[in-house]
């Protein structure tokens, strides 16, 4: 049995769900050969961890711990953790012979960085489901991406998009262009559009739903999406910064503190915009997705005219659809399409990419 430690940074709802993933997969690992085993869990201020020789993390402890974050409390909380400000002393006080590092937090590469560092020191693997270590600076993406890594979870959730993409560059497939709909949320948005909503109600009923974030200028403004639209450029090769990729905001101009109600109203001055776009698009057979672009030329995410019997023109709600334009697919571009968020299906990529890891 080969068995391989694991410390995760993040047991928001998706760490949450890997660890009872890997939990609930255990018996299926074995028969492979593999076991991980938890020899440290991190939130934003607190730790529990296994001590240098000490064992693993159990099942009715780590399951503890999932209940206990799923209530709002904190891992320094609870009897066996501990307050922590420094995650590169757990990678060096937990790790064993063979660990992999998973990051399934939101941290800035600023606060999580050292950890990786330390890790890459130590031979460590890394998967993320982390965007924005891989969208800070070019010489930060090439630092993650020159030891073990994973990031199938940064684009997409579970689809396999990451996967996909490598494979096809891979076996010397020339990708010309990717195109697709990487917000859920704004897919939600766009889709109820044709369906007579006023833009303002459509994002209204999307927060109802809880498909935004907590505040839904985190959606409107496009940055995510711009964020996966930088990490496929890079995958691809292209030395591309954030500041490089023209991102049409939707989020109405709004003070930094405004309540979402707020928010919801502001966005009532651009219904009429909105809808006369819809209007010029539906006119001419098409309508309207916010789309990411990434070829070598041009790197844009945002509002965009789609043939209505295409692909994209024929997504519908929060899936994710991404088009693979490349030497081998065409005329017809290779295509996949299916949830794009969730804590599951994100913990899944996650699992997969420790899996290939090892």
């Amino acid at each position: 049995m080969r068995t391989v430690a694991l410390i995760q940074f993040g047991v928001g709802q998706v760490g949450r769900a890997l660890v009872e993933m890997i939990l609930d997969v255990r018996g299926r690992l074995a028969q492979r050969g593999i076991a991980f085993e938890y020899v440290a869990l991190a939130d934003r201020d607190g730790a529990v961890i296994a001590e240098p020789g000490a064992p693993p993390l159990s099942e009715p402890l780590l399951r503890e711990l999932c209940r206990l974050k799923a209530a709002g409390s904190r891992l320094a909380e609870h009897p066996r953790g501990y307050h922590q400000e420094n995650l590169a002393a757990i990678v060096d006080v937990a790790g064993r012979s063979e660990t992999l590092v998973v990051d399934a937090t939101a941290a800035e590469v600023t606060a999580i960085g050292p950890a990786f560092w330390r890790a890459q020191e130590l031979g460590y693997g890394i998967v993320l489901a982390n965007k924005k270590p891989l969208t800070a600076d070019m010489a930060t993406f090439r630092r993650l991406t020159s030891g073990p890594l994973g990031y199938e979870a940064t684009v997409g959730a579970g689809l396999p998009v990451i996967r996909t993409l490598q494979m096809l560059l891979d076996t010397g497939d020339v990708v010309r262009a990717i195109r697709g709909a990487l917000s859920g949320t704004l897919g939600f948005i766009m889709s109820h559009l044709e369906g007579g909503l006023a833009f303002s109600q459509a994002v209204r009923r999307a927060v109802e739903l809880g498909y935004t974030e907590p505040d839904p200028r985190d959606d409107l403004n496009g940055l995510d999406v711009a964020r996966k639209a930088l990490i496929l450029a890079r995958t691809m090769g292209l030395e591309r910064e954030l500041a490089h990729v023209h991102v049409e905001s939707l989020a109405p101009p709004t003070p930094a503190d405004a309540s979402v109600e707020e928010v919801l109203v502001a966005l009532e001055a651009v219904d009429d915009a909105m809808a006369q776009r819809f209007q010029q698009a539906e006119a001419t057979g098409h309508t309207l997705r916010y789309v990411a672009t990434v070829t070598p030329d041009e790197l844009r995410v945002g509002v965009a005219h789609v043939p209505r019997d295409g692909p994209l023109g024929g997504l519908q709600g929060p899936d994710n659809l991404i088009l693979f334009e490349t030497e081998r697919y065409t005329p017809r571009p290779l295509v996949i399409r299916g949830p794009g968020a969730g804590a599951t299906v994100t913990a899944s990529a996650l699992l997969a990419d420790l899996l290939a890891l090892v």
